[in-house]
């Protein structure tokens, strides 16, 4: 991978930093290339038991992205691949049972109308 492509990457781990940040979640930051436990650290922390892989690609094998996502995430976290392209809006990807779960949680927390 060359220099300008580590650019773009690390540019796309700010943007969605600044992002997450701007939601309110004001300790999300970049998690580098660093290793705990044999495994690398995602590429943004600071969700709780969110596994980021964060891709700013044009052309993004997205398959390949959410098993790097699986394969890096710790026991207890959930994978997501954080996407983005030139000048669209950030997309989120992550396993239909994992979008289910978090779904549930959030149908169970609303208060019911009648």
């Amino acid at each position: 991978m060359g220099k300008s492509q580590r650019d773009k990457g690390c540019r796309g781990e700010r943007l969605w930093r600044d992002m997450c940040r701007a939601a309110g979640f004001s300790q999300v930051e970049r998690g580098g290339q660093l290793y705990q436990t044999g495994k690398e650290i995602a590429d943004c922390v600071g969700l709780p038991d969110v596994h980021q892989e964060v891709k700013f690609q044009e052309r993004l094998n997205l398959r390949a992205a959410m098993e790097q996502s699986e394969r890096d995430c710790r026991e207890g976290e959930f994978p997501i691949v954080a996407h983005k392209t030139s000048r669209k809006e950030w997309l989120v990807t992550m396993r239909g049972v994992d979008w289910l779960k978090m779904f549930r949680g959030y149908r169970d927390s609303l208060e019911p109308l009648f």
